[in-house]
């Protein structure tokens, strides 16, 4: 697949200098990165540099937090039931996993449930209500869902159940009349940082009420390896509060772990020593998520929960299984769905693929829809039949707002919801022509055939032999990496590789040298996944551009740098 190459707009070199100049002699092209990532001055740098949870936000400035601490501490006082609920992802479980573990230690007539991905679908269900009303609850706190549940929320206070929304997806035009919704997207809320993972809004509340309460922050400073793996996986920006949440999780991840994460890793045979966001994306990540798509979110919760060896064991174990059955079912439907696009010349030409077969497995369409995108770079939704009705995951191309593409088919679907670039839905079978048709509609009118060509995104053009660890030492405290702040992609100009030295390695990635045009004998090893096909480029005496990241390699117990490339093409 061909991709365009696009290299970001440079810095004022004045401001670059004056940077360099504040921050000892910075290398001007590591200034260079902090200015593009909004860090201009010797205060931001040394906050960006060295995060604090000092710098966190004051969780009362969030619209409805004081309603929210004072209904809870209501139902404290007077011994009422409390329910957590939250979605069957993983952001919802740990939501409800981290909100669930601090209120147990101040209270304990809690319980929490996480809705049957298969029965009850997405969000808010009536189903959970009527759960609640029968085992006498008094207070929900919906985690990483809630937000448009305008009629599921008046239900449940004609039981005489309260509801705390928790949420962080875009809200609708109402908003439901909750006790409290707490939301940094509502227009009016003022919180200063938007982009909290659903996990994150909980973590806000129980700050909240750690403050009202005196309780000491190291209390949930403990917690903070579970947000992590929520703002790791659920793919938010990695930028101000998120970062530095993101930055001391990833610490308890790596010297203290929540027992049910030090399971799971040794059961994944991780032996890093440090981990990272794409680590926990790769790994944990997939095995909590795997538990909702195969059978119930409520077992994620349990491990996450759990603390006697013996049941993490099993329970890590029984998770582990589902991830591997997980991993078959996306295979499968996978090649399903790119022989449906293959086979079909129409389905070629459009600008969206929108694929249905009712029996395919509700718990993988999201990730057969990404998959799709890796060979059709274009708007992608999988559907499956669901309770008699449709129900479908998309996702995006980067720079595409699928929320707003839906949003403007919302007459023939019956709910949706999500975020830019990853979105569900549910509709009548018999709308999905009208559907097909309409969503097609809408891209092809607003899309653009540039949007339509996976992007690589240079930061900066750099001389090889500016690598040295002096130079990464400084780089890899740019971490966490995420959206937003993603790892520096550099391109490197009139390269070549060492003679002999290149080789396949794996499911067709590539292995090589690359030399520094500059200095003749010096070598850079590296790696470029799926980049077999540049082999024959890459062998060839013609000189080449690389775009790359620079990143550690550990093999063996020993510690390299390495250019992990994205793309090759022949230098100009």
């Amino acid at each position: 697949m061909n991709k365009r190459w696009t290299i970001k707009e440079k810095a004022d070199e004045k401001l670059v200098k004056q940077l360099s100049e504040e921050l000892n002699g910075l290398p001007e092209v590591l200034c260079e990165l902090l200015i593009q990532r909004g860090i201009d001055d010797f205060e931001k740098a040394k906050d960006f540099f060295r995060p604090s949870l000092e710098k966190l936000h004051d969780p009362f400035l969030m619209e409805d937090m004081d309603k929210a601490v004072g209904r809870i501490l209501q139902a404290m006082d007077q011994g009422q039931r409390i329910m957590i609920y939250g979605d069957y992802d993983v952001d919802g479980t740990t939501s409800v996993a981290l909100v669930y573990s601090f209120l147990s230690r101040y209270y304990t007539n809690l319980t929490y449930y996480i809705p049957d991905r298969y029965k009850e679908g997405y969000g808010i269900s009536i189903q959970g209500i009527d759960h609640a009303a029968d085992n006498e609850i008094s207070l929900i706190i919906a985690l990483d869902c809630g937000i448009k549940a305008i009629e599921k929320v008046a239900y449940a206070k004609e039981k005489g159940i309260d509801f705390i929304i928790c949420d962080h997806h875009n809200p609708g035009e109402k908003i439901p009349e909750a006790i409290a919704v707490l939301d940094p997207k509502r227009k009016e809320c003022q919180y200063p940082y938007k982009e909290l993972s659903g996990c994150g809004v909980g973590f806000k509340l129980m700050q909240a009420l750690a403050i009202e309460n005196e309780i000491e922050e190291k209390e949930l400073w403990s917690l903070l390896d579970i947000l992590a793996v929520s703002i790791c996986a659920d793919i938010v920006p990695i930028t101000g509060e998120n970062r530095i949440l993101c930055y001391y999780g990833l610490q308890k991840l790596n010297s203290d772990p929540l027992p049910a994460f030090r399971s799971m890793l040794d059961l994944a045979k991780v032996k890093k020593k440090e981990l990272t966001v794409t680590d926990v994306v790769f790994t944990l990540a997939p095995r909590i998520n795997a538990a909702g798509r195969i059978e119930s979110g409520m077992r994620a919760v349990e491990l996450l929960l759990a603390n006697d060896a013996e049941k993490l064991q099993s329970a890590s174990r029984h998770i582990d299984n589902h991830n591997t059955d997980r991993r078959e079912l996306d295979k499968s439907i996978t090649l399903e769905a790119l022989r449906m696009i293959e086979n079909d010349d129409q389905l070629i030409r459009k600008k969206t693929t929108v694929l249905y077969n009712e029996d395919w497995h509700k718990g993988v369409i999201g990730i057969v829809a990404s998959r799709c995108i890796e060979t059709y770079y274009r708007p992608t939704i999988i559907l499956t039949e669901s309770n008699g009705k449709l129900a479908g995951s998309a996702r995006s191309v980067k720079g595409f707002d699928v929320y707003e593409a839906l949003s403007q088919c919302e007459d023939v679907l019956e709910q949706f919801g999500g975020h830019k670039y990853a979105a569900g839905m549910t509709l009548q079978k018999e709308q999905l022509k009208d559907f097909q048709n309409r969503f097609e509609e809408v891209v092809a009118a607003s899309i653009t055939e540039e949007l339509l060509t996976p992007e690589v995104e240079i930061d900066a053009e750099l001389d090889l032999q500016t690598i040295d660890s002096r130079f990464y030492k400084v780089l890899e405290q740019f971490a966490p990496f995420g959206p937003e702040n993603m790892s520096p992609q550099f391109v490197s100009r009139g390269v070549r590789a060492r003679a002999g030295g290149t080789r396949i390695v794996g499911n067709g990635h590539l292995k090589c040298d690359i030399e520094d045009p500059s200095k003749s004998g010096v070598y850079y090893p590296s790696i470029g996944f799926g980049l077999g096909d540049k082999m024959d480029l890459v062998r060839s005496e013609k000189h080449f551009d690389i775009v790359y990241s620079i990143e550690k390699n550990e093999w063996n117990g020993r510690v390299s740098l390495q250019l992990n490339l994205k793309d090759i093409k022949e230098a100009l």
